[in-house]
């Protein structure tokens, strides 16, 4: 049993398993991919960065997830009964009041980097109420729901770090690519629905693979995934970029090697993919913004 000295540090440790660190890295991935796409350097805009990487990260994502682990807190108790709500760790509505902090948080961090940065949390923010609470709730459909999530974490963090370093609102092709990212992550979040199948069809959350069956939904991913990337070395040679769009071509041809294991057993390997054909995909982001900037 818990002494009441134990209790606060349970609890702490609880809210941050509920802010979900492990979750920051592709917001700040895809802000640090803006950043870089601008093509301005980075002395004298340090601090926009830093504010910017915990912007996106630990405050807009870490308050999504908060507001998410609030209003599935019935799906988690099958899932994941081990989460801070369902556990009994995080009590009462605590969770609700560090979703609200955090929201605040975010929206006094982003009015200190400009408008587009303010703008684009209030979307994202708006994104992360509508995927996870009624009455939208999108996530309870696969399509929309991933969706959501891949415009919040891929394209609004992209276009916010471009504007930090460019004070503006960037040119198209920055624009372009932050939008054909964010469906490849329509993809990637399709493949994180596989864990969660039995608490899903359970609580009526139609995911892709509750829709379509654990093959079509890899399928699926895997499209969602290709498609865009696609799109992006065609973007790259029209502006010049062969190499680069070159690097892209092997890093989506390594991708499509994971892919063929991914589809003989997509249950068993869409945790793998996510760890290894997913890093093949935010490298290149990563190159296609270097090639513009």
């Amino acid at each position: 049993m818990l002494t009441s000295a134990g209790k606060p540090r349970v609890q702490l440790i609880a809210a941050v398993e509920l802010l979900k660190p492990i979750t920051w890295f592709p917001p700040m991935w895809a802000l640090a991919c803006g950043v870089v796409s601008a093509g301005v350097p980075v002395a004298g805009n340090e601090w926009k960065i830093v504010l910017g990487i915990v912007l996106a990260g630990p405050l807009v994502c870490a308050a999504s997830q908060a507001i998410n682990d609030w209003f599935d807190r019935h799906v988690d108790a099958i899932n994941e009964p081990y989460r801070p709500i369902p556990s009994g760790r995080l009590p009462g509505r605590s969770a609700v009041a560090i979703a609200w902090l955090w929201s605040l948080l975010s929206l006094g961090v982003a009015s200190l980097l400009g408008p587009v940065a303010l703008v684009a949390t209030v979307i994202g923010l708006a994104l992360a109420y509508a995927y996870s609470a009624p009455p939208l709730r999108l996530k309870q459909n696969g399509w929309w729901g991933n969706a959501a999530c891949g415009l919040s974490y891929e394209g609004l963090a992209w276009v916010t770090g471009a504007a930090l370093m460019l004070g503006r609102l960037p040119d198209w092709p920055i624009l372009l690519l932050a939008l054909l990212y964010s469906v490849g992550a329509h993809g990637i979040m399709t493949l994180n629905d596989f864990k969660s199948i039995e608490g899903d069809k359970r609580s009526g959350i139609r995911s892709l693979p509750v829709q379509q069956g654990c093959y079509r939904a890899a399928v699926t991913a895997c499209w969602f995934m290709l498609a865009p990337q696609i799109g992006v070395i065609a973007l790259l040679l029209t502006q010049a970029k062969p190499v680069y769009a070159g690097l892209v071509v092997a890093l989506v041809i390594s991708q499509c090697a994971c892919m063929r294991r991914l589809l003989k057993d997509p249950l068993r390997y869409a945790t793998w993919y996510s760890a290894i054909g997913v890093t093949f995909f935010v490298s290149g982001m990563m190159v296609s913004a270097i090639a513009i900037s």
